[in-house]
């Protein structure tokens, strides 16, 4: 730690393919102050400081195939995750890379930090090659932002792993990862959703009654999901029920969407991106959701029950399964399932009650926190892999 420093700097490094990975990070960054002996969290985006060649493969590229080609990426997902890590696409990539983010390793040099905490495997891979050269004496940490683990998150040199959840902690261990290294600490989510907001007041905000049963549907931060034909389908089930559309920044859906709560006066909210998503869950009952990894924590955090839909083959369809097992969520495989559920739940509200309940039991709203207090108890590298 440098001379005349209060606490330790900490520094989070994302990348921005999907929301999660930046959100996860942003919540780390955002809980500092909870935490005595934080001097500061800084957060960056890796491809930032890498060609912007790598940066559309990680970032542009990954929203292409998922929304155009989501067979291609459901491949690419269970190739990456079964290819030996040593085989030669592995290397190749590795090679490409480290050569690309030469700029990161100058920037992480000129920060001096005290430890690094990585959301996504891209900066951890470069990171561990840096730890086992003796290039970088601070020691990284991986915080896995899904309720699944991928082989491409794993790597040695690693100081320890934050898991969402124990079957995340157990197939760390299956990889190779001493029990030791891992933390069973959630996923970080912002500080905002450690209290769940008043409803009314929120209500309040948004135009709506507090009162009525309210739908949240969710694309993500891409507004992914065709959210203005299944908002239309929803509108046209009879009964006294509101729904908010999150488009994210997805233009041309929200556009779609302020037309079409014309046609349904007081019944449709449509909203853009928003860094305050806690309080448009807070007026909900249901969140109608692709299941990302963050979306679920914050979700969870809230004990705000899901309809999980249009999940991205690979991660999505694992964080999923995870809440179907738990009861915390049902699945809708089309548009007419999603409808059948919706019908459902507002004749069923006791389920609902069952829902929200088991929901709010695998909520960790105190993640982030979780996380900074781990990383102050270690201060030198380790070897988290055996």
């Amino acid at each position: 730690m440098d001379e005349g420093r209060a606490g330790k700097r900490i520094l989070v490094l994302s990348v921005p393919a999907g929301a999660g990975h930046t959100r996860a990070a942003e919540a780390i960054r955002a809980s500092a102050s909870a935490v005595p002996g934080i001097a500061e969290v800084i957060h960056l985006d890796a491809t930032a400081y890498a060609t912007p060649r790598l940066r559309q493969v990680y970032a542009d590229l990954y929203i292409m195939l998922v929304r155009r080609a989501p067979a291609v990426w459901s491949w690419v997902y269970d190739y990456t995750n079964t290819a030996a890590p040593d085989g030669w696409a592995h290397r190749l990539r590795r090679r490409i890379e480290r050569r690309d983010c030469a700029p990161l390793l100058a920037k992480i040099a000129a920060l001096r930090p005290d430890a690094i905490v990585c959301t996504h495997f891209l900066p951890a891979e470069i990171l561990s090659r840096e730890v086992a050269d003796g290039m970088l004496r601070c020691p990284v940490w991986v915080q896995v932002t899904d309720f699944d683990l991928h082989r491409m998150w794993v790597h040695r040199h690693m100081a320890g792993y934050f898991a969402g959840n124990d079957e995340v902690a157990f197939l760390m261990e299956k990889h190779g990862i001493a029990r030791d290294g891992i933390h069973v600490t959630g996923i970080p989510v912002m500080p905002t959703f450690t209290c769940r907001p008043d409803r009314a007041a929120c209500a309040r905000e948004l135009g709506i009654d507090p009162g009525r049963m309210t739908f949240l549907l969710m694309g993500g931060g891409a507004g992914l999901g065709g959210l203005s034909t299944l908002a239309q389908r929803l509108l046209a089930i009879p009964g006294q029920f509101q729904l908010i559309a999150l488009a994210g920044r997805n233009a041309a859906e929200l556009t779609a969407l302020q037309r079409l709560a014309a046609a349904y006066p007081g019944r449709l909210v449509p909203q853009g991106f928003t860094d305050k998503v806690e309080r448009l869950m807070a007026c909900a009952d249901v969140a109608i959701t692709k299941p990302g990894g963050a979306t679920t924590a914050e979700c969870l955090a809230l004990g705000l029950p899901m309809i999980v839909n249009a999940s991205i083959p690979g991660q999505e369809e694992r964080n999923a399964n995870f809440l179907l097992e738990h009861g915390a969520a049902m699945k809708a495989f089309d548009a007419p399932s999603l409808e059948y559920r919706v019908r459902y739940l507002m004749a069923h509200p006791a389920e609902l009650d069952t829902m929200r309940a088991r929901a709010l039991a695998l909520g960790r709203p105190h993640a982030a926190a979780a996380v900074l207090a781990a990383i102050l108890k270690q201060t030198e590298p380790i070897d988290a892999c055996v």
